[in-house]
């Protein structure tokens, strides 16, 4: 094609996968992401993951699937009587069910279908659930907050997000939270 200005584009999947459908349809439109896993845990982050995803749904047309891993695995150490540890698995899944809830209801309000997830980590890492959730719905895209932690933090407290992006088949964005200045007082008489 040298010379010319045209551009040939391969389809990305053979005819009758998306892009056939997309071709052979009119309107053109290409949905790059149909299924989206968010993981929500109700911290900051992951909020932060949850307006990306909105954002990037309602421009692609997506469908998101919200997931809420509810850790019990501390739980099943036998730590707790088993009284007092299923109470307190039925405030983590009360906790879990709201939490989904107030996401589902911004999906809604934006727009963008979206699935509820609950999943109980009873052995394991919450990041083994996310990956083996993107597995089974099969999602597109994983989008989730991150803390960022870097060194001893990092070493310490661990990383769902570096575990999902290492162990997952799909693409995975991270959302890191942005920091907030405050403004530092100046002293007096110095200027701006």
């Amino acid at each position: 094609m040298r010379g010319s200005n045209k551009t040939a584009i391969a389809p990305a999947r053979a005819p009758g996968g998306l892009a056939g459908r997309a071709i052979q349809g009119s309107p053109l439109t290409i949905t790059m992401y149909q299924r989206i896993l968010v993981p929500l845990d109700g911290s900051a982050t992951a909020e932060c993951g949850l307006r990306e995803a909105l954002a990037l749904a309602q421009a692609q047309r997506s469908s998101l699937y919200l997931l809420h891993a509810l850790d019990s695995f501390p739980l099943t150490l036998g730590a707790a009587p088993d009284e007092a540890a299923d109470r307190l698995r039925a405030r983590l899944r009360r906790y879990g069910e709201d939490l989904l809830g107030r996401a589902a209801a911004a999906a809604s309000e934006a727009g963008v279908p979206s699935v509820m997830l609950l999943r109980e980590v009873a052995t394991g890492r919450v990041a083994d659930v996310i990956l083996q959730e993107a597995v089974r719905i099969p999602a597109d895209l994983v989008v989730m907050g991150t803390h960022g932690r870097r060194g001893f933090n990092k070493l310490v407290l661990g990383s769902n997000a570096q575990a999902v992006v290492h162990g997952s088949s799909v693409p995975v964005l991270l959302v890191r939270q942005r920091e907030t200045l405050v403004p530092q007082a100046l002293p007096p008489g110095s200027d701006p």
